[in-house]
This record gives C-alpha cells, sequence and structure tokens, in this order.
C-alpha cells in the first residue's frame, strides 16, 4: 500500500544542531512531518535527526535560502512549514500558521516575541526593525517581522521566483508573495533562548552579512 503523504511537512535548515534537534522534533506536532536538511554539519545531527524520526536531506551547497529551497524541493505534504531548528522556536506553532491558510492566507509568518530579556540580542532586534520597516516599504505589507517561521502551499510557493541562497530568502519569499498578489498575514509566536551558538544572530559579524543578504533582495 502506497504510504499516504503527511498533510504538513516541516523545513528544519540544519547546520550543527545535534545539541538542539531532539527537542525540536519532540514538538513536530501530529500529522506533520519533520524534513532535515542538513546543510554540512559535523557533530552528527543527520544521525541524531534520523533517530528522531526525522526526514533527511542532504543540501551540499552551503546556505540558509539553499537549504529552504532544498527542503522546500523534498516536500509531499499540501502545506510546507519553515522553522530553525536551534529549538528557539516551536515547530508546533506551525499548526496555527496552517491555520491562517486555511483562512485565507496564502502565506502565513510568524512574528517573534521573546520569552525572556536577553532572548533577542539587541544588535538582532535592531536590524530585524530595520528590515522590516524596508519590507514594508517595497511591499506595502504590515509585517512586523520576516521571520524563519512561515508555511504556505507547496505547490504555489515552488511557483514563486525565488532566487536568493544564502539569508535572503525569507525576504524574497515575502517580497515574490506579494509581486504575485498572496494574501500574506502573521501570527505572533514565542522565541526562546536557542541551544548552542547561534551562526547569525547570536554574532555581530552574522548579523551583518544577513542584513547584507537581505538588503540585497530589497534593492533587486
Amino acid at each position: 500500500m502506497d504510504q499516504v503523504p503527511p498533510e504538513l511537512d516541516i523545513v528544519l535548515p540544519c547546520l550543527d544542531e545535534a545539541q538542539a534537534l531532539p527537542w525540536v522534533l519532540e514538538r513536530i506536532p501530529a500529522g506533520a512531518r519533520a524534513v532535515v536538511v542538513d546543510n554540512g554539519s559535523r557533530d552528527g545531527s543527520p544521525d541524531v535527526a534520523r533517530a528522531g524520526g526525522a526526514t533527511v536531506v542532504t543540501c551540499d551547497r552551503r546556505g540558509y535560502g539553499a537549504a529552504c529551497h532544498a527542503g522546500l524541493e523534498a516536500a509531499e505534504a499540501e502545506f510546507v512549514a519553515f522553522c530553525d531548528c536551534d529549538a528557539s522556536l516551536d515547530p508546533a506553532d506551525a499548526l496555527r500558521l496552517v491555520d491562517l491558510l486555511r483562512a485565507g492566507a496564502d502565506l502565513a509568518v510568524g512574528r517573534r516575541v521573546p520569552a525572556a530579556r536577553g532572548v533577542w540580542p539587541l544588535h538582532a532586534r535592531l536590524a530585524n526593525v530595520e528590515l522590516a520597516r524596508r519590507v514594508r516599504r517595497r511591499t506595502g505589507v504590515g509585517l512586523r517581522d520576516v521571520g524563519p517561521l512561515r508555511a504556505a502551499r507547496r505547490e504555489p510557493l515552488l511557483g514563486l521566483p525565488i532566487a536568493d541562497r544564502r539569508s535572503g530568502y525569507p525576504v524574497e519569499t515575502v517580497v515574490r508573495a506579494s509581486e504575485a498578489g498572496w494574501r500574506i498575514e502573521q501570527v505572533d509566536v514565542g522565541y526562546s533562548p536557542r541551544a548552542g551558538r547561534s551562526k547569525v544572530t547570536g554574532t555581530l559579524h552574522g548579523t551583518v552579512q544577513a542584513v547584507r543578504d537581505m538588503s540585497r533582495v530589497l534593492r533587486e
């Protein structure tokens, strides 16, 4: 008998997240499938992901966007969500985004709300405020955060011409969706301390590089 595809695939771009993966995979909601996209981990993350019941996809091209897109191409469900796998976001909140899609939205984005003081480094939070302002100006969509937790239907999302394969991928998703006339909505989601050290928001260099990638997308 053919296996019935899941209703929701949750794509989890992964680079050395063995410490956080068990918690994240335990939070995958019933009826959803975790698609962990390994982007060159050296800490055994793929083995941890498989042990936790995830489908593991290998993405040899480095970059957050490259990993996201590889996961999208590997997805089979009607709905696809993207979530960081560092335990800063609860993948179960993807169901709230799917509710928005069922109610008529074409793209749903989680607005990160820090669970405690100090969760979101000041330099990263200020950069996000400015980027969100630029996105609003470019698209006319009232987003307050272009966060890593977002969801859409798989087939329409595959049809968007998203070219960025670095940190600009989430911003370009919103830009292309807006250009396509999509209805874009946002809902608050909890944002907790991540497990381990961040490759982006935990370092000033990482934040600067992400801002450059996202700014390039907005200029184009």
